[in-house]
C-alpha cells in the first residue's frame, strides 16, 4: 500500500472554493482502481489548513491519479488558492501488516 499525506494550506478568501474543488476530486478519486481511501479533512484549530489522506494498492494506482481528469482538473483549479505550495508526503505502512486487512 502506498500512503501520501497532502498538507495544503490555502487563503483564507479561497477556502470555501477550496473544500468545493477538493470534495468533487474525492468523489471521483474514490472511485479510481487501486484506491484504499481518499479522506479530505480540515485542521481543527486553523480553517485554512486542510490534509488529504491518499492510499493506493500500488505505486502504479498512485501515479495513475496523477493522470486522471478530475486530478488535472482539481490541480489546476486549486493552484492558486493556495498561501503556500501544498507538500505532499509519502509513508510506508507499518499497521496493519496484514494486506486482507486494507
Amino acid at each position: 500500500m502506498i500512503v501520501t499525506c497532502v498538507h495544503v494550506h490555502v487563503r483564507p478568501d479561497a477556502a470555501d472554493d477550496f473544500i468545493n474543488a477538493t470534495i468533487t476530486n474525492h468523489k471521483e478519486s474514490v472511485k479510481e482502481p487501486g484506491n484504499l481511501r481518499f479522506d479530505f479533512v480540515r485542521q481543527a484549530d486553523d480553517p485554512c489548513r486542510f490534509m488529504i489522506y491518499e492510499a493506493y494498492e500500488s505505486e502504479e494506482a498512485a501515479a495513475a491519479h496523477k493522470s486522471t481528469l478530475h486530478y488535472l482538473k482539481w490541480r489546476d483549479d486549486v493552484k492558486d488558492m493556495m498561501a503556500e505550495p501544498r507538500q505532499g508526503i509519502k509513508y510506508t505502512i507499518l499497521e496493519p501488516s496484514d494486506k486482507a486487512k486494507w
